[in-house]
């Protein structure tokens, strides 16, 4: 691939929603399957934990708090994040600039800013990233500038807007047993990685209430550089 070709390394960072604050109706569609599976109330209720703690996992029940894009040829970028309540000015750290936003606001300016790059690179994106993006998207009433789902396999995609997502390429599109995380690919590769200072996705939410938005943004930073890194390696010894 040219060099010429502008990259963006893109990663999310999202809660969801209180599940003692929604309604009784959707309270009741979530649960309806634990209820059905659960075979004792005490299953039923680390079930329903879990639930919980997993609404941030759709777009449905949840919303962005963070999105990290890097230039994969300058190794810069930017981290729009959500700090409710606080008027935090603009930072930058190692290339990487700080910025405070609504949801609705890194929308738009994630879909303004793609116009500029051709290819497109996550872990995990197409399962996750993307679609819970276009989703939100379209929820704030904003229509995507590209379609980042186009074709799985990269030679369905179109050249103006190649999503190479590292989950699928390293497993060989699920043909290994097991995918493995970017953190064991980034441990195999001797990559540092986004764990590494002991924060994990899971501490997202909580880290959120908290109000603890800059420590959330300086752990999408690690995640988009361990994910360039990662993309090197497969780009330089994998990629056909």
């Amino acid at each position: 691939m040219s060099n010429q070709t502008n990259k963006l390394v893109i990663d999310i960072e999202t809660i969801g929603e209180d599940f003692d604050q929604l309604d009784h109706a959707t309270q009741e569609n979530l649960t309806r399957w634990i209820k059905r599976d659960s075979e004792s109330d005490e299953e039923y209720k680390i079930a329903l934990e879990d639930l919980k703690n997993g609404l941030g996992f759709s777009p449905l029940t949840g919303e962005i708090v963070a999105i990290g894009l890097l230039d994969y040829y300058k190794n810069e970028g930017a981290v729009y994040y959500q700090a409710p309540g606080q008027k935090n000015k603009e930072t930058k750290e190692d290339g990487v600039s700080f910025k405070q936003m609504t949801e609705e606001e890194m929308l738009k300016k994630f879909w303004e800013l793609a116009t500029r790059y051709q290819v497109f690179i996550t872990f995990n994106g197409r399962a996750f990233d993307i679609p819970f993006i276009a989703i939100r998207s379209a929820i704030k009433g904003i229509r995507p500038t590209k379609d980042l789902m186009r074709g799985r396999y990269l030679y369905q995609n179109n050249p103006d807007s190649l999503h190479i997502d590292l989950a699928e390429q390293l497993s060989f599109y699920g043909a290994t047993r097991r995918k493995g995380s970017l953190h064991l690919f980034c441990r195999a590769f001797g990559i540092q990685s986004p764990k590494s200072e002991g924060v994990t996705g899971d501490d997202v939410g909580p880290l959120f209430k908290k109000k603890k938005f800059l420590d959330i943004a300086k752990y999408n930073v690690r995640d988009i550089r361990a994910t360039r890194e990662l993309y090197a390696k497969w780009e330089e010894y994998l990629q056909f």
